[in-house]
């Protein structure tokens, strides 16, 4: 079996930035050029493959998101079915910072009301003294 010719310059930059920016299908928090997984050996060799046959990088990635989808990339597109991807951290981080200010406000509620007036109290106690 012939072995195909490596890259060498533009295409080996082009190709050093795409397999930075897949993911790893199998480990998911590397890039496909961290990983050792099978999967993501076989998608640096579709990725030199395409740049060997001379396609755009947009090619490239329209054609490994059509196999993989969307969660292949690092940065997926802002679009309906990748939303929660972008919005969530934000969403989540918002909720926690609601939920931290309604336990504040009802802790210093809880004070204000336990407070001790010392003039209602002695009132209260020569009220009940008589």
């Amino acid at each position: 079996m012939a072995q195909s010719k490596e890259l060498e310059g533009a295409d080996l930059d082009r190709y050093q930035g795409m397999i930075n920016q897949l993911r790893c299908l199998v480990c998911q928090n590397q890039t496909i050029a961290d990983s050792n997984a099978p999967l993501a050996q076989d998608l640096r060799e579709q990725v030199r493959t395409q740049i060997q046959s001379g396609r755009s990088d947009a090619e490239i990635i329209e054609y490994v998101t059509a196999r993989y989808g969307d969660f292949v990339l690092y940065r997926p597109p802002f679009k309906r079915s990748t939303w929660l991807l972008w919005v969530g951290p934000f969403a989540l981080l918002l909720g926690a910072l609601a939920i931290a200010v309604s336990l504040m406000r009802r802790g210093r509620q809880r004070r204000e009301a336990t407070a001790v007036d010392p003039d209602r109290l002695r009132k209260l106690l020569d009220e009940e003294s008589r």
